[in-house]
């Protein structure tokens, strides 16, 4: 995500590494398991019915043979896939902080990634602008983790623009029904061009919106006119920000709230996660809230 060199990007990655064990010692991991429980069931084995078990599970034909109730009794699947869709479009590259947009979604990236590696599930990434930039199958080897940590901080996309309509269809195409997945984006792009295909994803998967926002995008400061570059089209644009006539504030606002509504729609979870600011403590209210709707 960035013209960095090679021993910028293992200082990152040797960085991310000693934050994220140190989150495994805490609670967050526990919270982790419990907020984002097995995609599905499978078979484990036929026995005797007991009290108490659920009737819809009793397999006839082995109870007919044994002249007894037997039932087929499941486990949640020890493997779930977890596939993180992160946007590299050149919009990423603003911020009014010291920290890139960017940087902050390749750390809570990276974090994520090392999270469900340590708990064992395979995990994938697709990067996207207005294109597929690049896609690493899941897996789960230390190698193959390792690849993907290096990636998310080394990727420099071709193109600038942002496509989540083209994201979201091929990550419907990979077909990996019930995975769980995370796209971390500033989700600036027009909700009505992804709207339906985001109903889809999110019928198919255990689907998590991740959106990082800038405090410009809620409160643009009063600085009067201001010569500005759309960092994806390259055009050039004079705003007025002065109370009175800032029409931007209005805009950005109500795309975040456009967006937020479509989500509550179709029941998706969204995160909003502030750029410049500590993301540690909004994750893990994240999935308390998930594991108390569970209860």
């Amino acid at each position: 995500m960035s013209n960095l060199n090679t021993q910028e990007i293992q200082e990152k990655v040797e960085k991310i590494k000693i934050f994220t064990k140190r989150l495994m010692r805490s609670y967050l991991i526990g919270d982790y398991l419990s907020a984002f429980k097995g995609s599905g069931l499978e078979f484990e084995q036929i026995r005797e019915y007991q009290l108490g078990d659920d009737v819809r599970f009793i397999d006839w034909n082995a109870s007919a043979k044994a002249n007894k109730i037997m039932i087929k009794q499941f486990v949640e699947e020890r493997e779930r896939v977890v596939i993180l869709l992160i946007d590299v479009s050149r919009s990423s590259n603003f911020s009014s902080k010291k920290e890139l947009r960017k940087d902050m979604i390749a750390k809570v990236a990276a974090t994520l990634a090392f999270i469900a590696s340590n708990n064992k599930d395979r995990v994938g990434v697709l990067f996207f602008s207005d294109k597929i930039e690049k896609w690493i199958a899941p897996s789960r080897s230390k190698m193959h983790i390792a690849n993907i940590i290096e990636s998310i901080f080394s990727i420099e996309p071709k193109y600038s623009k942002t496509n989540i309509n083209k994201a979201l269809n091929f990550l419907i195409g990979l077909k990996k029904n019930n995975a769980i997945v995370f796209v971390l984006s500033d989700w600036i792009d027009d909700i009505d061009n992804f709207s339906n295909i985001l109903k889809i994803a999110s019928c198919k998967y255990d689907f998590i919106g991740i959106r990082f926002v800038d405090n410009c995008e809620t409160n643009l400061p009063d600085v009067g006119f201001l010569h500005v570059q759309d960092l994806e089209s390259g055009e050039f644009f004079e705003i007025d920000t002065r109370r009175k006539n800032n029409i931007v504030n209005t805009n950005l606002q109500a795309r975040l709230i456009k967006q937020k509504k479509v989500f509550a729609k179709y029941r998706i979870d969204l995160l909003d996660l502030t750029v410049g600011q500590a993301f540690v403590n909004p994750l893990i209210n994240f999935f308390k809230q998930r594991i108390r709707r569970q209860i």
